[in-house]
């Protein structure tokens, strides 16, 4: 997998196949595996926030997702040939598990929520080992969390609660939860029982991902993405003239 420096992080360009098989090939082995997606707002996020830089680099493999960074690294000269969206990668290694019966664990979301989401998963993937699941509320007690992943014997987790979060609970407890590979994978889980909605595939394809977002949640969304995308775009200007 090529990895490229984009606005001061290495990141991951490959395919989704080429993500899944590297996966796959890790698990198979037991190599412990960390996986991180970013996106506009972790991107910026990450220049101000040392802890959640340090995790996201720490991670193995780091996938672009969102279309924003795509085009971005593509306007200053990065060949990028499509995003690795998270919520689709997940659903990539659910079937995987599924197809070899790797056991998976959830964690996050509310308890209503992440229980829906696992009755909604089992009927899709039938043949799915979901060895364990717990909700995202649990932080004045986190190791009694991870020694509930530890001891379930899940070989994949999957962590949907809020950046920073999650990639810094990740990386803090990584060594301890016996797992051979974990990802955040941020309101996924919020899409899977169907309290949120995913945008249409022409929004995704778009780069309109984030505004469908904001048009659901307004009151959490909109100034998040007006002050990371007006960022963005200035960082991406400042790059692209430094470089002519």
């Amino acid at each position: 997998m090529k990895r490229i420096q984009f606005l001061g992080t290495e990141m991951d360009v490959s395919s989704m196949a080429a993500t899944v098989e590297k996966i796959k090939h890790s698990i198979n082995a037991q190599h412990f595996t960390q996986h991180v997606v970013v996106n506009v707002a972790k991107l910026i996020n990450m220049r101000s926030d040392e802890g959640l830089r340090d995790s996201v680099e720490a991670c193995d493999i780091i996938n672009i997702d969102g279309m924003g960074v795509v085009w971005g690294a593509r306007f200053i000269g990065h060949d990028v040939p499509e995003k690795v969206s998270g919520i689709d990668l997940f659903h990539e290694l659910l079937a995987l598990s599924s197809r070899r019966g790797y056991p998976v664990f959830f964690l996050g979301a509310k308890q209503e929520i992440v229980e829906k989401a696992v009755d909604v998963l089992q009927k899709k993937y039938n043949q799915l080992i979901i060895a364990g699941f717990h909700h995202g509320y649990f932080w004045d007690d986190e190791s009694t969390v991870v020694n509930k992943i530890h001891e379930s014997g899940a070989r994949l987790l999957f962590v949907a609660i809020t950046s920073p979060k999650k990639e810094n609970f990740i990386n803090q407890w990584k060594d301890q939860l016996g797992v051979d590979f974990v990802m955040g994978v941020g309101g996924t889980f919020d899409v899977v029982a169907g309290k949120v909605k995913r945008a249409p595939k022409w929004m995704q394809n778009a780069g309109l991902e984030w505004f469908y977002r904001v048009i659901q949640e307004p009151g959490r969304m909109w100034k998040r993405y007006l002050l990371t995308n007006s960022k963005f775009a200035w960082l991406l200007l400042k790059e692209k003239f430094r470089k002519q």
